[in-house]
């Protein structure tokens, strides 16, 4: 249990899904997704030609031209949605810059822009070297604290798809500890050519929008954008008058380390992961209301993340929705833990439980209650959010109102 309270006082998003905190509200209670055709570079190649992509973004409507021609798309997402967090939480007004710090996950950053320069060059042209700045693991946190005056303590961290997830996690260790008073934790990532045929030459890529949970899925649908939490000490918060979203309860992370890519098939280290946070945050599984899932949509993870929830539940797994918001977001890589974690907040703040959208029948191996007939309402005041990632590195928060 975290040594203190750690409140939500500030929430940003910029996602294909909504680029603000109330049209991501909306998408999540009207079960609108994302997702569609990629625009960004050609896919024709590849089975599958879709993801949730922020379409007609223009920086230049966002930024001034120096900074839309230097920041990566992922740095100008990130921006975007800490500036948000910042805003609703007021923070800036309140903490000096020193005792502000920021806890960035990522993925593949600006690797797009190093794709454009190197493209460039191999054509014989003389590209701007600064469009490479962007590939330096700890750039965003970097761009962040110099655009908004955050001098407090700076990390980075890149554990895959649950990278934000854990950098929330160790934000809210960071504060509870008092090693710094307020800090800017979230995740930013943005599509890539590397990316995308990456994910494709593995086949874990739907052809169609993500059907999690459902019979005859086939994968994926990447995703891209940026999601922040504004963390401090719930009493803090309270003194100053701030507005509470919610909070942190408590986290957990493993490494499992059974395969690069596949999750152990048992459940039993999705089921060590959940538990351990319930216990870090002092919460019995009986509180739980709901679990916004990794839930990407492949064959086995959607089966595997079903059988740690009866290993954790037992007879109560059945009345416990396990949902899945990545297709409505897409699987944002090392934004997707942030993205969810706001989705969550968002969701037990306005009292439902988000649908699981794009429903193709039922997989007799996913017999569990995933919300695919509609958003339900709910009084739940606990739930957690799972992001299950690569090479077995898994997080849950346990989140609350």
């Amino acid at each position: 249990m975290f040594e203190t309270a750690i409140a939500i006082t500030g929430v940003g998003i910029f996602c294909a899904a909504g680029e603000d905190i109330p049209s991501f509200r909306a998408a999540l209670r009207e079960g609108r997704s994302g997702i569609g055709p990629v625009e960004l570079f050609d896919v024709s190649p590849f089975p599958s030609r879709i993801g949730a992509e922020l379409r007609g973004y223009d920086p230049r409507e966002r930024f001034d031209r120096r900074e839309a021609a230097r920041l990566s798309r992922a740095d100008q997402f990130a921006i975007i949605a800490a500036e948000q967090a910042l805003q609703s939480s007021r923070a800036l007004e309140r903490y000096d810059s020193f005792d502000l710090g920021l806890s960035v996950g990522g993925g593949a950053a600006g690797m797009l822009h190093g794709e454009q320069w190197l493209k460039g060059v191999l054509a014989g042209r003389r590209e701007d070297p600064a469009l490479l700045a962007g590939l330096l693991p700890d750039r965003t946190a970097t761009v962040l604290a110099s655009r908004f005056g955050l001098a407090g303590y700076q990390g980075s961290i890149t554990t895959a798809c649950s990278s934000s997830a854990t950098a929330i996690g160790w934000g809210a260790d960071l504060v509870a500890t008092g090693r710094v008073k307020a800090l800017l934790c979230g995740g930013t990532d943005a599509f890539s050519l590397l990316t995308y045929a990456g994910f494709n030459s593995l086949r874990v890529v739907d052809p169609n929008p993500c059907a999690p949970f459902s019979l005859g899925r086939e994968g994926i649908s990447l995703g891209e954008g940026a999601a922040f939490l504004l963390l401090e000490r719930e009493d803090e918060a309270r003194r100053r008058g701030a507005a509470i979203y919610g909070r942190v309860l408590g986290y957990a992370m493993t490494g499992e380390g059974y395969h690069m890519t596949a999750p152990e098939p048992t459940g039993s280290e999705a089921a060590r992961v959940m538990r351990g946070a319930l216990e870090h945050a002092g919460v019995l599984p009986d509180a739980v209301g709901w679990v916004n899932a990794h839930g990407t949509g492949t064959p086995l993870n959607d089966v595997v993340e079903t059988r740690g929830m009866k290993l954790l539940f037992g007879e109560r797994a059945a009345d416990v929705p396990l949902i899945s918001t990545k297709a409505v977001t897409g699987h944002c890589l090392g934004a997707a833990g942030a993205i969810e974690a706001v989705a969550t907040i968002i969701s037990l703040n306005d009292r439902f439980i988000p649908r699981t959208l794009h429903f193709r029948g039922a997989d007799p191996e996913c017999d569990l209650e995933y919300c695919h007939h509609g958003a339900r309402e709910s009084e739940a005041t606990v739930a957690l959010s799972n992001s299950f990632a690569f090479g077995g590195n898994i997080t849950t928060l346990v989140l609350g109102r």
